[in-house]
């Protein structure tokens, strides 16, 4: 089977404005890069259209609809301090959103074995009712839900390995026995959340915090954490928020870590999900900010779901 690769000409659109670090060549670098590969194993596949349904099973209409009436129609505006939108923001972040359906979608109608989302803006800073951290809308959150709610599953897990705790995904489901929430991040550092003592209502949220220079070694033996908790679950499907900016030559945090780590990681996430879901993985784009470091990892990390193949 192949590796699905969801992304949209859309992302281009999302204009942050000069010097924002969310910015349009994250996503150009790591297709264009795909595009050179040609690999005949990866799938291509535009987003799904995702309806106000699918969204309110996360977010609060209320808030659904603020954002909705958000985006101007010339110029920039803003939904938290660091969430910069444009009137192209809009269908960039409706169809980030649609790209996790259309991936679950994919897999589980067995044309691809597995899949990675390449959109933006990210999501997981995003809760049920708050933008913050470049992110307007839940990509990971609205996928687990789906999976709960569309295709009936009782064992969800998401794992981010994004450098910042995400906070909002923690939030929505905090109370959430179906979702085990699992997330290796450096602390203290933004945004301030993600301690140990974070555990979730069901003992569903696993918090690895790290101190600033963790290097290759030290994130791999605290991984270790994350992956006997994914055992102990036994998860039906596996999402993950792919964040890339652990990379040591990331400008917007300090751990160490390298390109092939990120190989390495992805690997053994695959290999506990042959035992318990069959290598059911849907992976979505969160951060990461040197450009070179981001297209060079994002290429190891679907080569390791390629292989699984």
């Amino acid at each position: 089977m192949k590796t699905g690769l969801i992304t949209s000409d859309t992302y281009q659109n999302h204009d942050t404005g000069p010097g924002h670090p969310e910015q349009i060549a994250r996503v150009s670098v790591i297709i264009d890069n795909f595009k050179k590969f040609n690999n005949k194993n990866i799938l291509w596949k535009k987003p799904s259209i995702i309806t106000d349904d699918i969204i309110k099973d996360v977010h609060d209409a209320h808030y659904l609809e603020l954002v909705k009436n958000s985006f101007p129609t010339k110029g920039f505006s803003s939904l938290d301090g660091d969430t910069i939108i444009s009137p192209g923001s809009k269908k960039a972040t409706f169809d980030a959103a649609g790209s996790i359906v259309a991936a679950i979608d994919g897999v589980q109608k067995k044309e691809f074995q597995n899949a990675f989302c390449s959109v933006r803006p990210p999501g997981h800073h995003c809760n049920q009712n708050k933008a913050a951290g470049f992110c307007i809308l839940n990509n990971v959150a609205i996928g687990a839900k789906y999976l709960i709610n569309k295709h009936k599953y009782k064992r969800i897990a998401i794992i981010d390995f994004d450098v910042h705790h995400g906070n909002g995904t923690q939030d929505i489901f905090y109370n959430n026995q179906n979702v085990l929430f699992i997330s290796t991040h450096q602390y203290p550092y933004y945004p301030g959340t993600g301690s140990e003592k974070e555990k979730g209502k069901f003992n569903n949220i696993c918090n690895i915090p790290l101190p600033a220079g963790t290097n290759s070694e030290e994130y791999l033996n605290a991984f270790e954490f994350a992956l006997n908790k994914l055992k102990e679950f036994k998860p039906e499907f596996i999402l993950i928020s792919a964040g890339f900016d652990g990379h040591v030559a990331d400008p917007l945090a300090q751990f160490k870590l390298t390109t092939e780590d990120y190989y390495e990681i992805t690997k053994r996430i695959l290999e506990i999900s042959k035992k318990f879901c069959n290598g059911k993985i849907v992976s979505i784009l969160e951060g990461g900010y040197d450009l070179q470091a981001l297209r060079d990892s994002t290429k190891r990390h679907v080569d390791a779901l390629l292989e699984f193949n």
